[in-house]
């Protein structure tokens, strides 16, 4: 095994882990795995910068959506990279972008990049369809 492939397990490793830390809601680990330093390339509305930002979406997120999963359909991770592709699916029982709950639920795809050092994540690009959510719970 070289370095490369080294690297390439240990991102890997800490990409799941982020999903037991954000699956958990023990949003305070998450600097376990993020870089305090973390760049969030596509933040959501108003989101603070670094971990800080992440667990704050994931709050907010998770209220509105209390069983949100997220599972992989695909992970492929290297010495710097991770992506998951994800289905993101949940139930909506609480605000969401100024919608009051409307108990419809929704399934979509989402995608995330993170780039790793010394496993931890530095970077972080992703989307998640938006607009899908907001169609199947009658919305848009």
């Amino acid at each position: 095994m070289t370095e490369a492939d080294d690297r390439a397990r240990t991102n890997l490793e800490a990409q799941g882990r982020m999903g037991e830390i954000v699956a958990s809601g023990d949003y305070d680990r998450l600097t376990e795995v993020l870089a305090d330093g973390l760049v969030d390339h596509d933040p959501a509305p108003d989101q603070s910068a670094g971990p800080r930002g992440i667990g704050e979406f994931w709050t907010t997120f998770k209220e509105a959506f209390p069983d949100v999963a997220l599972e992989p359909v695909q992970v492929v991770a290297s010495e710097d990279y991770v992506t998951a592709i994800l289905d993101v699916s949940g139930t909506h029982r609480g605000e969401f972008l100024g919608h009051e709950a409307t108990g419809r639920t929704f399934t979509v795809r989402g995608i995330q990049v993170g780039k790793f050092e010394g496993g931890r994540m530095t970077d972080r690009w992703g989307a998640t369809d938006t607009l899908g959510i907001l169609q199947q719970l009658g919305l848009a």
